[in-house]
């Protein structure tokens, strides 16, 4: 890799307890799956399955192949444990039940 085709991105994850981002120098055109192995990150959290995982570059949903740029922050988004809209409704149902006594 010449360095003129070397970009700089980061490649971010976290646990409820941790949070893990890493620098990777990679050439430039690569995909986001490909900088996301690059990064190690899927040796260290060998829960994470790229082909069903969420990704975003600075929280903007994006595919496995879309194509990074220097700068990029990637993140690999873990499965929601419970639905939002769920929560937002069991929360009004319960505030509605205290004001009623």
């Amino acid at each position: 890799m010449a360095a003129g085709d070397a970009i700089e991105v980061e490649v971010a994850y976290a646990l409820p307890a941790q949070q893990r981002v890493a620098s990777v120098r990679i050439a430039s055109g690569t995909r986001v799956a490909d900088a996301i192995h690059q990064s190690g990150i899927l040796e260290e959290f060998p829960e994470i399955d790229l082909a069903t995982a969420r990704l975003g570059i600075f929280g903007r949903r994006v595919d496995a192949r879309d194509l990074v740029s220097d700068g990029d922050r990637m993140e690999i988004y873990r499965p929601l444990r419970v639905d939002p809209k769920a929560v937002r409704r069991l929360r009004a149902q319960a505030r509605k039940s205290r004001n009623l006594r």
